[in-house]
């Protein structure tokens, strides 16, 4: 078995670093800096306006670096303030440990261990969240949290609620963070995961003695928690969905994006043919500029491949924009019973104007009717829908036969 003073020269070949906020925990925070610098001898300690009197014994210990500010700003911007020593001092890895005694600093190898296979990823320590002893807040808060960071990344972990991390601050050098408590936990892996880097989990071991002091308020904290949340889901679905579906679609061709989603996910003919026939009313339907943000979202929730239903979406190309509009129109002329034509001009000039953001109001000024045209829209977009799932779940079902044949 490798002893503590190995993985020593591990965090320090590799530039890592412990950083330790802590807020008055004075019976607890001087252990845990013992117990950690058997095993790291780069260790910030970041003193959060204690007011327990830990400063005189936290300015007795040697062989550590120590931040400390008079007022108490919060456990998010103790870890900021953390990261922004770590790399100053030249470390590209940063791992927290809680100051409560909670946290086992011989995890500290598995940390190590797992660095070594993914030197860039955002390590986690997972707790088993149904573990006795746990408290019933700390699980309902995980599970909430857990909830929302996969509604946002559309990636699940086991604890996002963990405080025991080893993060690649060496990708956070240009990286804005706006959270100072509780809810930067979740704001650095929700940032994390929308710019590329892997978060791993692994299990840790976890301890929540009797006069463990905690400073979580769940109503306040929950607040802020939330309104964080609501703040990354818009800027998910308004932002960071139709950003990514754009860097796929522009990377890829279109037929090469549809057989590439095929293969790639173990998805029926009926479900995919739904996701392609879903794509495709969604590009017809009269929404424009808001196409693919509104089809991304409804995707989302109703579990169907966003990457399919963006690519099918994208029938509403400029070139083909003219035909959607005459045969919408057309197909609401009728319903509504109005045999008034379109000109090829008026097409092309609508065309124009939708680009322009202008389509609507351009529309009606020629006197067209607005009603009539987002009815035949709708059951266009319907029937093209249709078509194309129907058409598409034929193929599928005979390539499938074709190749058990074979």
């Amino acid at each position: 078995m490798s002893q503590p003073s190995h993985f020593k020269n591990i965090f320090q070949d590799d530039k890592v670093c412990v950083i330790i906020p802590t807020f008055n925990n004075k019976k607890k925070v001087v252990g845990v800096i013992e117990d950690v610098k058997k095993y790291c001898s780069n260790i910030i300690v970041v003193n959060d306006g204690s007011t327990d009197q830990i400063t005189d014994s936290l300015n007795l210990i040697d062989g550590i670096k120590l931040i400390t500010y008079q007022k108490n700003k919060g456990k998010g911007f103790a870890i900021r303030q953390g990261f922004k020593m770590a790399l100053e001092l030249g470390f590209d890895y940063a791992i927290t440990i809680d100051a409560d005694g909670q946290h086992f600093a011989d995890d500290l190898k598995v940390f190590a261990d797992k660095l070594k296979e993914e030197p860039n990823a955002l390590i986690i320590g997972s707790r088993n969240i149904e573990s006795e002893g746990m408290p019933s807040k700390n699980t309902f808060a995980n599970k909430f949290s857990n909830f929302w960071f996969w509604v946002e990344t559309g990636d699940k972990l086991p604890d996002t609620q963990s405080g025991f991390r080893l993060y690649p601050i060496k990708f956070y050098k240009k990286t804005r963070f706006f959270t100072n408590k509780y809810e930067f936990e979740v704001e650095v892996l929700v940032h994390s995961a929308w710019s590329g880097i892997k978060i791993i989990p692994i299990p840790i071991k976890v301890d929540y003695p009797e006069d463990r002091v905690t400073h979580f308020r769940p109503l306040p904290d929950f607040t802020r928690i939330s309104l964080l949340n609501t703040c990354l889901v818009l800027i998910t679905f308004l932002y960071i969905v139709p950003r990514n579906a754009f860097r796929y679609l522009t990377r890829n061709k279109f037929v090469d994006i549809i057989k590439d989603q095929i293969t790639a996910h173990n998805e029926s003919p009926a479900k995919i043919s739904f996701a392609l026939g879903f794509g495709v009313f969604m590009g017809i339907a009269p929404i424009w500029g808001f196409q693919m943000l509104v089809a991304a979202f409804l995707a989302h929730f109703m579990r169907l491949n966003k990457i399919l239903v963006l690519a099918a979406s994208n029938i509403s190309l400029p070139p083909v924009v003219p035909f959607l509009i005459y045969f919408s129109y057309k197909t609401g002329g009728m319903l509504v019973n109005n045999p008034e034509e379109l000109t090829k001009e008026t097409l092309v000039y609508l065309k124009q104007q939708i680009l322009e953001g202008n389509f609507y109001s351009t529309f009606q000024e020629f006197g067209y009717s607005i009603f009539q045209y987002v009815v035949g829209a709708l059951v266009f977009g319907l029937a093209m829908g249709v078509g194309v799932g129907v058409i598409s779940w034929l193929i599928l079902k005979i390539s499938a036969a074709f190749k058990r044949k074979i």
